[in-house]
């Protein structure tokens, strides 16, 4: 009885591994197209310009990679040493998500000011040399565009922002005056969008500043982020729980099973 329970963790362990590595190959090879395809499709804070959508879908695409590799060869090879290193693994990344959950919490009002004052800072990156990744990121986020292709994988992934949060500047329109240093707007700021239209004083143009779009848009989703979050955290400790399983009846036996 105990054998048998032993040797369905085993196989389950093996495909939940699986499926996550698999993900991870297919979360690292949309992060490479959009580095290669998509490269101008930056970041929008000058103060960590390596921090784009790209570098963080591979980054995360790499580390759910490794993670699920050690689980799914650990599991169905018995291998201690693997199965070891994907509870290890598990524990640094659970721990680090705590810290940051708590540290985000604690200096949430610093945080807050800190990238409302960075995001504004890049705004005056918009119309420089070498800068068509900012340029593009806010042109994208900044109003409803209605020309772009269904196949246009990252900016469909925008084109929800787009849609939902008719925006303009950080905080208000008026932050592009200062960052452009002329009363003007970028056309995507205008509410209906044609050739320099931002440059026309008498078009309308989204009021609200996208910043404060971000806040309602996660005030309103908090329970659906806190859900989504309670159950990364359950799979993470069933992983834990499933893999010191395995270790120690491996331990214990000196020797694999025969499944």
């Amino acid at each position: 009885m105990a054998r048998g329970c032993l040797c369905c963790v085993k196989y389950m362990l093996f495909l939940f591994n699986l499926l996550f590595w698999l993900g991870g190959c297919g979360l690292l090879g949309v992060g490479v197209w959009l580095s290669v395809s998509q490269g101008s499709f930056a970041t929008l804070s000058p103060s960590f310009p390596s921090i784009s959508a790209a570098n963080l879908i591979i980054t995360l695409g790499a580390v759910i990679m490794v993670t699920g590799f050690l689980g799914c060869l650990g599991a169905i090879k018995e291998n201690k040493c693997l199965l070891l290193s994907f509870f290890i693994t598990l524990l640094v990344i659970l721990l680090v998500e705590l810290i940051l959950l708590i540290l985000f919490f604690v200096y949430t009002d610093n945080v807050s000011e800190n990238a409302r004052q960075d995001l504004t800072e890049g705004l005056t990156l918009y119309s420089t040399n070498n800068n068509a990744g900012l340029r593009n990121a806010w042109n994208t986020i900044q109003t409803e565009v209605r020309y772009l292709t269904t196949n246009d994988l990252s900016y469909n992934a925008w084109n929800t922002i787009q849609t939902e949060w008719h925006c303009c500047g950080v905080n208000v329109y008026t932050d592009w005056h200062t960052a452009l240093q002329e009363k003007v707007v970028p056309d995507h700021c205008c509410q209906n969008i044609y050739q320099d239209c931002g440059r026309n004083a008498t078009n309308q143009f989204w009021t609200q500043g996208c910043y404060e779009k971000v806040e309602e848009w996660l005030d309103d989703n908090k329970h659906l982020l806190g859900t989504i979050a309670m159950c990364v955290l359950v799979i993470q400790l069933l992983g834990m729980a499933f893999s010191m399983t395995l270790y120690q009846q491996i331990h214990r036996s000196g020797k694999k099973y025969e499944a």
